[in-house]
């Protein structure tokens, strides 16, 4: 009932439902976990945090058995730290922010993460070592999951760390995909994303078909450039009438070929994804399209992120409603072009 009321945009609601729930059973994990994503979307970071650890209790979160212990932020002078991610790619991109808080305590900082992301982590600052799941670790003293370090470094609504770029990319890797779109001469560059992994359990509440960027076929003086992966990229094949979009992402090996390609585009309109993620940790103007019950990092009725200074958010004003989203979109599209032709 809960969730149910959450998605309705009925939060008060919501929470009555999970504190009842935590009435009838005070360990109930599940309860706790909804409690925290609440807390979460509205700011109320100190208490969010902390129940946000519950996730280890649930069953969606694996709890990870090493023999070392769990860092809980006291002295690491000295001594080396395993960070690892355990959610999604977004999630990874969005809090390996923290890597050079961890770095300036004194500690030598390894990282694990999945190995489509190993090229893009390794110039983060204050980063020793990358190691892909499945490759052999190095020797380390502690270990901390990557969503927890937001409880250790005390992270209010008001001191998210966000300096950016925070990921940056060689410049070897921008020259090559300069080189694939150096015959652009648009006014406007924008690369797109319409679709995020299916196996995600709201995937069908943030994705959408490509057929829906088809207000934009009229623009003049845009190229837009496909970043979807995935299944969803072959909608590119039959992309809306009088739409082109150039498809380069066969020649996307992993996600510094991403960031290295949106290194190279004026802004980037993406679903609630990985790439809206990596375009803001990278400091490129990215407008994020969010569904009406949001993830608990866009907060509520905000056009801006704190967690990405670059960033804009255009969120729907009903559930399923992207047609007003793509329509205000579209508008901001059409005044960037009027500004740049004064």
């Amino acid at each position: 009932m809960g969730t149910a009321f959450q998605d309705k945009g009925q939060l008060d609601e919501a929470m009555t439902f999970y504190q009842r729930a935590l009435q009838i059973d005070s360990n109930y994990a599940i309860a706790h976990f909804h409690v925290a994503l609440l807390l979460l979307l509205t700011g109320d970071f100190k208490n969010g945090w902390q129940e946000y650890e519950w996730r280890w209790k649930t069953k969606d979160f694996g709890t990870r058995n090493f023999e070392q212990p769990l860092w809980d932020g006291s002295d690491i002078t000295g001594r080396t730290i395993l960070l690892y991610s355990e959610q999604g790619i977004g999630d990874t991109i969005q809090f390996i922010r923290y890597a050079p808080l961890v770095a300036q305590r004194g500690a030598k900082v390894i990282v694990e993460c999945r190995k489509e992301l190993k090229s893009l982590l390794q110039n983060v600052e204050g980063v020793n070592a990358i190691v892909a799941y499945g490759e052999q670790r190095r020797d380390f003293d502690l270990h901390c999951p990557l969503l927890t370090l937001p409880l250790i470094f005390d992270t209010t609504l008001e001191a998210i760390p966000a300096e950016i770029p925070y990921i940056k990319v060689n410049a070897s890797s921008i020259q090559k995909w300069k080189d694939k779109v150096k015959n652009d001469s648009s006014q406007l560059k924008i690369g797109l994303v319409w679709a995020g992994a299916p196996g995600y359990k709201r995937d069908e509440k943030r994705s959408f078909s490509l057929e829906i960027f088809s207000p934009f076929a009229h623009l003049t003086g845009v190229t837009f450039y496909s970043l979807q992966k995935g299944k969803a990229a072959e909608q590119g094949e039959n992309s809306p009438e009088g739409m082109k979009i150039t498809d380069y992402t066969d020649k996307i090996q992993d996600f510094l070929d991403t960031a290295a390609f949106v290194e190279n585009l004026d802004l980037v309109i993406s679903v609630d994804t990985a790439v809206a993620h990596l375009a803001g940790a990278l400091g490129k103007p990215v407008w994020t399209l969010i569904p009406f019950a949001p993830d608990w990092r866009w907060l509520l009725n905000r056009e801006d992120s704190p967690w990405y200074p670059t960033m804009r958010l255009f969120r729907q004003p009903s559930p399923g409603d992207w047609q007003s989203v793509i329509n205000n979109v579209l508008k901001e599209i059409e005044k960037f072009i009027r500004d740049e032709n004064r």
